[in-house]
């Protein structure tokens, strides 16, 4: 089958690394990987043709030639600084794709609960691995997926047992870095909460320097019946880095799921949100904020699919936008025939604090069902000018009045995010980022 030029040495890679991943996990993921190079193959990566990359060109990074990561030292205080991760949680960290014991540590776990690499689940828990892996997250139609299932070996594999409550958040730190040359690395993370069970989980995506590496990440979350999950992911790689990532969640009944993003780096960036809300009374809450100048390009795509009656979905993506940054927002909420009593609410929100910098938001509904109450809408805009002269007028310069309104914007978001660590981090980081005192 031809594979166009760009992706040729992708697939050279999975050839030479063939034989070592075939002694990662049992014969079937083997053949897993071996059909999703060929479908990889096949669906050759997006262009500008293709309708839901139309504003996202991929030339740098599909110009660029990636060898696989390698296991590298990094400072594990500087990690736990850039992932703003707690000093009691439960850790699990990875460089350059592979599993870094030095620098993980996970506490005390409830009976049944396994949090482990990827690698060693599949050794020691695959009877709670295979039902699930790559079983939501499709790599049929999407290339960047098929990419990562046909890399599959090493990750983060989350489980939590019928009524496990976690007290503690359980981060999961993807790090990244490069040595002579530009590095790839293709992470995969699976959660599966069974019945009523509970946890906060925040996964990281960091860079330890200003790098030139891709990331292709992949993350599947399952949710059981009465499962409640808080999922933070912070994406702060290199301002030199690609990133692409994947998250597919599966709800059952009575489920809830709220997830927040947070993009700080990255040259391009991609992110992908697909929920799926699969029986009567799941809840679900998407978040999202992205702050970008130079010309960094941001791209958020959300589905949110209303498949059965009587579910809710808030969604509220956030964009802050300088320089010559280019932002994409592109959310679709699709309610099926049979999803009737569905609520959805649907709001993007864009400050653009350069003449220079661009949006381009697409908020859809697709409603097949009557009984039904969705809303959706977009706004782009400047900072007030009367807020700014307002503040003036109680003795606050306009540099200040400014970093105040932007601090504002960007914590209607981040204020809403779980975990005390994470939330006070970014708190912080917003604070500092101006040299305006706020």
């Amino acid at each position: 089958m031809p594979v166009l030029e760009e992706q040729n040495h992708f697939v050279a890679d999975f050839e030479q690394a063939e034989q070592s991943l075939a002694k990662i996990g049992p014969a079937p993921l083997h053949r897993l990987r071996e059909t999703a190079i060929q479908r990889f193959a096949a669906l050759g990566l997006p262009t500008l043709d293709d309708e839901e990359w139309r504003f996202t060109p991929l030339a740098p990074l599909t110009q660029m030639v990636f060898k696989p990561g390698e296991s590298a030292v990094v400072d594990a205080a500087l990690v736990q600084r850039l992932a703003l991760v707690a000093e009691d949680c439960h850790r699990l960290v990875f460089v350059n794709g592979g599993f870094a014991p030095a620098l993980s540590s996970l506490r005390e776990l409830p009976l049944g609960t396994v949090a482990d690499s990827l690698a060693s689940a599949f050794k020691s828990h695959r009877d709670k691995v295979e039902p699930y892996l790559a079983q939501y997250a499709d790599y049929e139609d999407h290339a960047f997926t098929a990419l990562n299932t046909a890399f599959i070996q090493d990750g983060a594999f989350i489980f939590l047992p019928k009524n496990a409550v976690i007290e503690k958040p359980i981060y999961v730190v993807y790090v990244s870095t490069a040595g002579q040359g530009a590095t790839a690395s293709h992470p995969r993370t699976l959660v599966v909460a069974e019945h009523t069970s509970q946890a906060r989980i925040v996964e990281a995506f960091v860079g330890v320097a200003e790098d030139v590496y891709f990331t292709n990440g992949v993350t599947e979350i399952v949710a059981a019946e009465g499962a409640v999950l808080d999922y933070s992911k912070l994406q702060r790689e290199s301002k030199r880095a690609f990133h692409v990532h994947a998250l597919h969640v599966h709800q059952d009944k009575s489920s809830n799921v709220k997830s927040h993003a947070v993009n700080l780096g990255g040259r391009l960036v991609r992110n992908e949100v697909n929920a799926v809300l699969d029986a009567e009374g799941c809840e679900c809450t998407l978040n999202g904020l992205s702050l970008a100048s130079g010309d960094q390009l941001v791209d958020n795509h959300t589905r949110i699919d209303h498949a059965k009656p009587h579910c809710a979905s808030h969604e509220l993506y956030k964009s802050i936008l300088d320089g010559k940054a280019h932002g994409v927002f592109n959310g679709k909420i699709y309610v099926h025939p049979d999803a009737q009593k569905t609520d959805a609410k649907q709001t993007n929100q864009t400050l653009l604090l350069s003449e220079n910098a661009v949006i381009d938001a697409m908020p859809q509904l697709e409603i097949f069902a009557d009984d039904v109450k969705c809303t959706h809408g977009a706004t782009v805009g400047q900072l007030d000018a009367e807020s700014i002269f307002y503040l003036r007028t109680r003795g606050i310069d306009e540099g200040a009045a400014r970093a105040l309104l932007t601090y504002a914007f960007a914590n209607d978001v981040v204020g809403r995010i779980g975990v005390e660590s994470l939330r006070e981090g970014l708190e912080e980081w917003l604070v500092q980022r101006n040299p305006s005192p706020i």
